[in-house]
């Protein structure tokens, strides 16, 4: 086992579950039924601009030296990295699914339909717990997939992937779920679909379908010694997607349940001790503190064998159960103590790092023109030689942005936008962020001393 290797990758799947005693003659109603619902997805990441230094240590500012270095600076070739990905729609409104490690840390992505058309694509939210990413573009007549019941899937129905392997759009493979429950070291909430139909880099993130055309998966990862299919791939079952997408839909995070409790599987020695009638269950060896599960009188020793009726067979069954509900839900846990069965209801409540997740997704939202920005002080403005008393700094410019193509640089101080004046950073932010496909930002600078005016356009899409 010390020498598998799991792969994440860009990659849709379809499910298909039929009968297990017979093939279908043929995959492709469902193929054509389901090819505008299947979109790619490719995504651009530019380094990140370096501070200047002079190489000469303090000089005067303004120095011949210290321009042309600093020019020899800004005038590098920007580095560019670049990913392909598979997604598919999740509603006419705009919304496509595909995994978080498609769009990982990317400034630009582009989502490309069936019929080439490509569109700008707006990160709504991630989890990358569960690798998830929802996006959205604007376009109308969009073909929406519908969600089937991934509980029903059984070992042996026949599968069908459509995606983007390698960069081959539209590539229908098919194969049949060769297991499910799969846990294969990606995190708390393993619980994978597992699967024998081709699936390759440039396929992750998009649909398990059923023979119904319902989606019952999204795919991950595959098992590879090589990059390439082993036969073995990895979907995520929907039953356990289906509160996310609605959270980073609404909210563009995640509000993941949790009880407050430590757990661990049952061995033979637990099971003896505590006068286990098996090995079955999820065993508390710590319960935190004001938890929820403190709340509810948990104590640790406890062993959960059930959660709402559904039993607990290890420890790993608790953490993807909680993860179906909601904070603020009742739960019944079924537990032993002292040898003895009783329930607990528990109100279950938010994971901490969600909380932190929120605020960090917030700030990623920081807008599509690119510019951080900071307060104009007195020392700013000395040190910067400008004429203003009023407006902000330019901290940084992502690279590849469309203020960076406008020609914005750090160390600017914004005056005006649309004509109308900025003194902070919320007047800065509430005009800047209508950057639209539909709406141009006119900027007036000051760049030490000299006024600069220049126009911020979002990138054109073909």
């Amino acid at each position: 086992m010390k020498n598998m290797k799991y792969t994440l990758i860009a990659a849709m799947i379809w499910v298909v579950p039929g009968l297990a005693h017979a093939m279908p003659d043929s995959f492709a109603d469902l193929a054509a039924e389901q090819r505008n619902s299947v979109v790619n997805i490719s995504t651009t990441q530019y380094a990140k601009k370096q501070d200047f230094h002079s190489p000469f240590g303090n000089m005067p500012g303004g120095s011949p030296f210290d321009d042309f270095f600093r020019g020899f600076m800004e005038n590098m070739p920007q580095q560019e990295r670049h990913a392909l990905g598979t997604g598919f729609i999740l509603s006419k409104k705009g919304y496509i699914v595909t995994n978080n490690h498609v769009v990982k840390d990317a400034d630009e992505i582009v989502v490309t339909n069936s019929a080439g058309n490509e569109f700008e694509a707006e990160l709504i939210g991630t989890d990358p717990k569960l690798d998830l990413a929802l996006l959205k573009i604007k376009s109308k007549g969009l073909h929406a997939v519908t969600l089937g019941d991934s509980d029903k899937m059984r070992v042996g129905d026949w599968v069908v992937a459509i995606g983007n392997p390698f960069g081959l759009e539209q590539t229908v493979t098919a194969g049949i779920v060769s297991a499910k429950g799969r846990v294969i070291g990606s995190g708390p909430y393993d619980d994978f679909i597992q699967t024998d139909a081709a699936i390759n880099p440039g396929n992750s993130g998009g649909p398990l379908f059923n023979t119904k055309g319902e989606v019952i998966g999204i795919n991950t990862a595959i098992y590879s010694q090589s990059g390439g299919n082993n036969g073995i791939g990895f979907a995520i079952p929907i039953n356990l997607a289906k509160s996310v997408f609605k959270d980073l839909r609404e909210s563009g995070h995640v509000q993941r349940a949790r009880l407050g409790v430590r757990i661990q599987d049952v061995d033979k020695a637990t099971m003896q001790a505590l006068n286990l009638p098996n090995r079955q269950g999820a065993m508390i060896p710590q319960v935190e503190a004001g938890s929820a599960a403190d709340k509810a009188g948990v104590q640790a020793g406890d062993v959960i064998v059930s959660l709402d009726g559904q039993p607990i067979h290890k420890s790993h069954d608790l953490p993807i159960k909680i993860a179906r509900h909601q904070p603020g839900d009742k739960v019944i846990l079924g537990i032993i103590r002292d040898g003895k069965r009783k329930n607990i209801p528990v109100i279950v409540e938010e994971m901490p790092d969600e909380k932190h997740a929120k605020m960090s997704n917030k700030k990623k939202a920081v807008a599509k023109h690119g510019i951080v920005v900071e307060p104009l002080t007195e020392k700013a403005a000395t040190r910067l030689n400008t004429r203003s008393k009023t407006g902000v700094v330019v901290k940084q410019v992502r690279r590849g942005s469309p203020a960076d193509r406008a020609g914005v640089k750090r160390g600017d101080v914004v005056l005006r936008i649309d004509g109308h004046d900025i003194k902070n950073i919320s007047s800065f932010e509430g005009y800047a962020n209508k950057l639209s496909p539909n709406h141009a930002l006119r900027i007036l600078l000051d760049r030490h001393g000299d006024q600069v005016f220049v126009i911020v356009v979002a990138k054109k899409l073909k």
